[in-house]
């Protein structure tokens, strides 16, 4: 999904896994898995600039593209509807929130990379708040009271330091990205395992692996419940272009804030 943040290495891989089977089984019970047409960069003027932005490798990105709208359509949207389906708004709102609270950690880190103060202690004003007074950030008192959720990552960090996009790079269900984010999702994700293997928090138990994978993926559902996107609906006959555009520039804007 286009907009999504970190994703665990255990919940990617599993999901991927997931995805084979499907392909499998789409094939030997004859499942059309029917794609819209998709455009080509040569409709567009040269000084155009959504077709401006730097895409050697286009072709891999598009299969990717497709790969993702398949996982979406036939394996993840199906989940989260089930999800959706079972789980009390309230209680939905209350997992949002709590996986919400745990990633103001990238944002602290990353806002002292940046040496943003004010960010900073905004959010840590947000963290230790929601971290009480929320109940482990189970509710939202910080945003109540005027601290407005902030959002830094890696990928930013990067780029206020000058670092190039580079390269446009579609990315199996993570969706867009550049060179540069996805160097950054690397490093943030490469910092959240080290945490977690430091806290150990479900060490004591006798199936903590398992437990934290089921996290993980209860994690994944919640940021594809929260996210609006939905692959060929836009109406747009030159989607994949649209989105490359409004992808690189939302990021561009983001590291400018």
């Amino acid at each position: 999904m286009p907009f999504a943040i970190c994703r665990g290495c255990t919940v990617f891989l599993a999901l991927y896994v997931a995805l084979s089977l499907v392909g499998c089984a789409a094939t030997t019970t004859g499942l059309s898995l029917e794609v819209p047409p998709m455009h080509t960069a040569s409709e567009f003027s040269d000084d155009e600039p959504i077709a401006a932005i730097d895409d050697p490798w286009e072709g891999f990105n598009r299969s990717m593209y497709r790969f993702n709208h398949y996982f979406d359509k036939y394996l993840f949207l199906p989940v989260v509807s089930g999800y959706e389906y079972i789980t009390p708004i309230f209680v939905q709102k209350g997992v949002s929130n709590f996986f919400g609270n745990i990633g103001e950690v990238r944002t602290l880190y990353n806002s002292l990379f940046q040496l943003k103060g004010k960010k900073f202690l905004v959010t840590f004003g947000r963290f230790l708040t929601n971290s009480t007074i929320g109940i482990g950030g189970l509710f939202d008192p910080a945003t109540r009271i005027g601290l407005q959720k902030q959002g830094e990552d890696f990928g930013q960090t990067l780029g206020y330091w000058g670092a190039p996009a580079g390269s446009y790079l579609v990315l199996p269900i993570l969706g867009p990205n550049t060179l540069r984010s996805a160097g950054g999702l690397a490093v943030d994700g490469g910092i959240r395992y080290g945490a977690v293997n430091a806290i150990d928090p479900f060490g004591h138990t006798e199936h903590g692996d398992v437990i934290m994978a089921g996290v993980s993926a209860l994690e994944a559902i919640d940021l594809r419940h929260n996210e609006e996107f939905r692959y060929y609906e836009s109406g747009y006959p030159f989607e994949y272009y649209m989105v490359r555009f409004l992808y690189c520039q939302s990021r561009e804007l983001l590291i400018m804030k």
